[in-house]
């Protein structure tokens, strides 16, 4: 059998450099949780149809489940461990408690990461497009209206930090 070549990499992640070996076909979301053990990013479908796995790179969200590691070399990411400032919450964390915008939790990382890099992205104008951009994160427990919610408080300039 021939040994398989890794790859050197290095990750920004929540303002921490990381530089790791790796195999090239590897996703980000498994180095994530287990090269990492950062474990508040979460894997759901392994496809890319439920934003469980929704991370920031560079400010923009991605799925972390379609990406590969390797893609990503040299990049500044934050997953949900890295959205609060110490003790102090981000805006959407505070808002998704005030509203009650999760039940079970599973995909409150992702819904928390996609929330701030869509606001990020500034084309987001009405609830409806809110939805429409938030569709990509799904909540089986039923809490989007809460989701939506605690984004339109901080979209609308409530909940600040």
């Amino acid at each position: 059998m021939e040994p398989k070549e890794t790859h050197a990499i290095t990750l920004n992640v929540n303002d921490t450099n990381y530089q790791i070996q790796i195999l090239p076909w590897v996703s980000l979301l498994d180095v994530l949780r287990e090269e990492l053990h950062l474990t508040g990013t979460k894997k759901g479908c392994d496809h890319g149809q439920c934003g469980a796995c929704t991370v920031l790179v560079d400010g923009k969200r991605i799925l972390s489940c379609l990406t590969l590691a390797v893609m990503k070399d040299g990049s500044a990411i934050t997953t949900i461990e890295g959205v609060a400032d110490g003790e102090n919450l981000h805006p959407i964390q505070k808002a998704f408690i005030e509203h009650d915008a999760f039940q079970c939790g599973y995909c409150t990382p992702g819904q928390i990461c996609s929330a701030i890099g869509m606001l990020k992205e500034g084309k987001a104008q009405t609830r409806e497009e809110v939805q429409e951009l938030m569709s990509g994160n799904l909540c089986r427990c039923g809490a989007n209206r809460g989701i939506i919610n605690a984004i339109m408080e901080v979209k609308e300039g409530g909940c600040h930090e």
